[in-house]
Parts: structure tokens; sequence; C-alpha cells
């Protein structure tokens, strides 16, 4: 019996490549992409002071540039390639056809494809780090900061028996780490925009913050290479962990604070995210619910208790709280899954014939492994321990560097003034014919602007 013509192998098609596979990659790749361009976009600019709106958001939208060039012109042969030392490989340029062509080192897909899903996981991890630098990092710093910041330790810590589904460990534990450090080194913002910094727009805010959920489906989704059953388990468990957070978040506001709030809400959508990652594809959906309501009270625990008590937490700006809803949600889900590894699952996703060793303390207690048990979760706590150490010192590093080139930190006339002072563009100005400006809003107000002030009155927008 003869296949259907679609289905016949062929130059562009061969027999090792899996459409459906391809397909679902390259789709995944692009909701994780999604999830910087806009997503991150939007919610840093949206988060921050009016005045540091386009600065927020730029940082993000070039470091995702940055990145892609950087993934082809070394970061992923020095990921993926050959070794070079323990944790790195050499450096290589990934753009010749013959090697893009070839079959990547893991599923049924051509390297081009392998190539771009790795680049977006890349670029989100480098923007992460960014949230931590918001209103006060100077810019050209920040343009050298992102292409010395590519490096991954995926490979030894994969050999040593980590569980890490999606990069619980290797992107948002590293990018809460490397951005807390980066803030110590590059310093506070300016105190009043510490003291005073309320969000530009809630409403933007909350599409930032879904498009980043939504897009959660690819991050780990695609984490398998196939479009497979370990798959749709990934994305159930991902959006049941995550709405679990966020009401326990809200729970927590609501009985401290009196009310829910919307930042609130965000804050354990973040946290129940990232959480969930390491394990998504390899857990009990009722597991995804107990980390869920771990990941939305320990981070906000961390957040608005410990943070004020804390001197180095005090000490460090972190103006969107990368540190707690990345380090120690990274660091809780990698713990969480050393527990909840479910063996048949971890088979399902690795496909390894020495699979058995990968053993959550629950199901050794309950089969007669307790040792194989206590030692994953050693070596989730060991590979931890690694992630942290390592990020410290290189981005520690990374900082001192260009920080003989160029100022890490705005000058004060920048800080001063935000983005009219960085970019020559404010991203909320309102345009005037003559000596009018054209706008509505509601009540007698006055408000200020670099070139002039004006006054509401009657619901018209006027020159004074």
């Amino acid at each position: 019996m003869e296949l259907p013509s679609n289905l016949i192998p062929d130059e562009a098609s061969p027999e090792w490549m899996n459409k459906g596979d391809n397909a679902w990659q390259l789709t995944t790749a692009t909701l994780v992409g999604l999830q910087t361009i806009p997503g991150l976009v939007i919610l840093y600019g949206s988060m921050v002071k009016r005045k540091w709106a386009i600065n927020s958001a730029f940082m993000a939208f070039y470091a995702f540039a940055m990145v892609l060039i950087c993934w082809v012109g070394w970061g992923f042969r020095m990921s993926f390639g050959d070794k070079l030392v323990f944790f790195l490989g050499k450096p290589g340029v990934a753009l010749d056809e013959k090697f893009l062509l070839k079959r990547a080192f893991a599923g049924y897909l051509p390297t081009a494809t392998m190539v771009f899903f790795q680049s977006v996981f890349e670029a989100i991890t480098v923007v992460l780090i960014a949230g931590s630098l918001l209103g006060r990092m100077n810019f050209r710093a920040w343009i050298l900061f992102v292409p010395l910041c590519i490096w991954c330790p995926q490979g030894w810590l994969a050999k040593l028996g980590v569980i890490d589904f999606a990069g619980g460990f290797v992107i948002h534990l590293s990018a809460g780490v490397a951005g807390f450090t980066a803030a110590f080194w590059v310093g506070p913002r300016a105190e009043k925009d510490r003291r005073n910094c309320p969000p530009n727009n809630v409403i933007l805010m909350l599409a930032g913050a879904g498009l980043l959920w939504m897009g959660w489906s690819g991050f780990n989704g695609g984490a398998p290479f196939v479009a497979s059953t370990i798959s749709g388990l990934a994305i159930l468990n991902t959006h049941v962990c995550t709405a679990t957070s966020i009401l326990t978040w809200l729970l927590l506001d609501s009985l401290f604070f009196g009310k829910p709030s919307v930042l609130g809400a965000i804050q354990g959508m973040i946290t129940g995210l990232v959480c969930i990652t390491p394990a998504a594809g390899v857990v009990q959906c009722w597991a995804a619910i107990i980390m869920g309501i771990i990941s939305g009270s320990v981070p906000w625990y961390t957040m608005m208790v410990l943070h004020n008590k804390v001197k180095l937490l005090k000490l460090v700006d972190d103006p969107i709280a990368i540190f707690h809803t990345h380090a120690i949600a990274g660091g809780l889900g990698g713990i969480l899954t050393g527990f909840f590894a479910v063996p048949k699952l971890c088979r399902l996703f690795y496909m390894v014939t020495d699979w058995e060793k990968y053993l959550g303390l629950v199901y050794g207690l309950q089969n007669g492994r307790t040792p194989a048990g206590f030692k994953q979760m050693g070596i989730q706590i060991a590979a931890m321990g690694f992630v942290i150490v390592l990020n410290v010192v290189v981005t520690s590093i990374i900082c001192w560097f260009i920080g003989l080139i160029v100022p890490l930190r705005m000058s004060d006339e920048e800080l001063e003034n935000g983005d009219d002072a960085v970019h020559g563009e404010e991203a909320f100005a309102l345009w005037h014919e003559g000596e009018r400006l054209v706008g509505r809003r509601h009540n007698n107000k006055v408000y200020d602007t670099h070139e002039f002030s004006f006054v509401e009155s009657k619901g018209e927008v006027q020159m004074v």
C-alpha cells in the first residue's frame, strides 16, 4: 500500500522528520516569542511609572533582537555543541544550510527549528533579567550586557540527573539570581521613584500578563520536542497550577490587606507559571494544585513580609520583584519537582533506558525506594546551588567588565527626566495645536510636562 503523496519523503521532508512535530515546535516557539514580543514589552512598559514606559519596554524589545543574532552567531553551538569545559560548549555559528537542515540533537526536527525554539527561551531569560534593572540602568550598558550573558549550563546538569522539564533552573532561577545580582551592582533607582511608582496603565498591564500566561502553553508544551501526551499534560498542569497560585495570592491579599489586588494577581500568576515549569509534564495534576498553593503563598510571604525585614532584600532595588517571582518560585519549583516527580511520566518524557533514576521522593517513600527519592532531592538542591553561585559570579564579572567601558547607572539628569532624556521620546505625550492641547479628562487638575503646564477645565485640556 502506497503512502499518501504528502507523506512520501523527499529532499525537503526527509524520512527522519515528523511534519506534525515540526509544525508543533515552530508553533510553540512562536508562542514563547510572543511572551516577550509583545507580552513582556507591554507588561514592563505598563508596570512602571509613566516617565519610564518607553525605556522599560525598549529594553525588552532590543534584547529580543540582540539575543537572536548572538544565538545564531555563537550561542546555540556554545550551549548545545561540542564541549569546551564541563558546563560550556565551543562557540560556533549556526548559519550554514548544511548544519541547519540536518536532524537536530533531539526530536524529529531540523536543526533550524531547534535553533529558533531555543533562541526564544534564551531571549526571554535575558528580558526577565531586565525586570530587575528597570528605571535606572544605562541603556548603553544594557546594550553590552545582553550579548555577554548568553550561556546555558543545561547539558551537564541533565547528565547529573536533574529533573527540569522546561527550564525552571536554567531560565527562571538563573534570571532571578542574575537580575538580583545585576541590580546590586547597578544600584537603586532615584529615591522618589522608589517611594512612588504606580503602574501607568493597569489594563495594558493585564493584557501583557495575559499574553505571558497563554504563551506558557508553548513554553512548557514544547519542552518534549514532540506533539505527545506529555505535551498535553504539561499544558494542563501549567494552567491549573497558575490558576491556583493566582487564587491563593488573592486570598492572602484579601485576608491581610482587606482587598484583592490586580498587581497581586499578576504576581501570583507569574509565580505559578515559574513554579510549575520544571515539573509540568512529570507530575500529577493534583500535585500541580499543591504546587500552585505553595507558589502563591511562599513568594507572597517573602515579598510582602520578609522583604521588609531582610537587610539585603531592602538594599537591592528590584522594581517588579523578579527575585521573588523567579528566583524564589523557580527554586521552589525545582525542589517540589524532586518531591512529586512520577517515574512513569519521567520515562515518557526522557525516553531513556535509565529512566528509573528519575524518582520523586513521594514515590520513593511509597515504593520502598526512599534512598533514591532523597538522592533525587539532593540532586535538585545541588543543581539549584550551582546555578545560584554561577549566576552570581558570572553576572558580577559581566557588570564589572561593562563598568570599565560605560557607567552601569544613568546620569542624574536621565534619572530625573526619564524617557525624554534617554530616548528623546515620551510614551504619553499629548499633541497640541497652537496654544490648545487636544484631550479630555474629568475633574479639574493641573499636569506638568517638560515644555509647558496645562490645566483641565470643563473636560477640555487648555494651555496655561
